[in-house]
């Protein structure tokens, strides 16, 4: 068997999908004997892990598996190995950042917080 990452995106609709697109993209580890096997087992889960719920407006929100456009085999499993890397373009690259800095910092919980920061 061998290790492979596999990219996994659904679409996410709601109500009446009257709003900006959004995709989430899910990276999976899988392990198969081939890229072909992992590819279908990543669709497989895509397929079976896809749902849909009511929003507290009643709206429908629907997670609709689109595919697993991208299946990468790893030769190995290191620590600190790059999975997955993604270039983004954001409008606004002050707000993107911030962005980025609040999550981090409710990653890393109120005690480890950098007080420089």
């Amino acid at each position: 068997m061998q290790w492979f990452v596999a990219k996994i995106v659904y679409q996410i609709i709601s109500g009446n999908g009257d709003h900006a697109p959004q995709f989430d993209e899910q990276l999976r580890l899988i392990s198969a004997d081939n890229k072909q096997e992992a590819w279908k087992r990543a669709s497989e889960m895509g397929i079976q892990e896809q749902y849909a719920f009511r929003n507290q407006r009643q709206e429908l929100v629907e997670w609709r598996f689109i595919n697993v456009p991208e299946v990468n085999m790893l030769s190995s499993l290191d620590d600190g190995m790059e999975l997955y890397s993604r270039i983004e373009e954001p409008g606004d690259a002050n707000a993107y950042i911030s962005w980025l800095q609040v999550k981090a910092a409710h990653i890393k919980g109120p005690a480890l917080i950098d007080k420089r920061a």
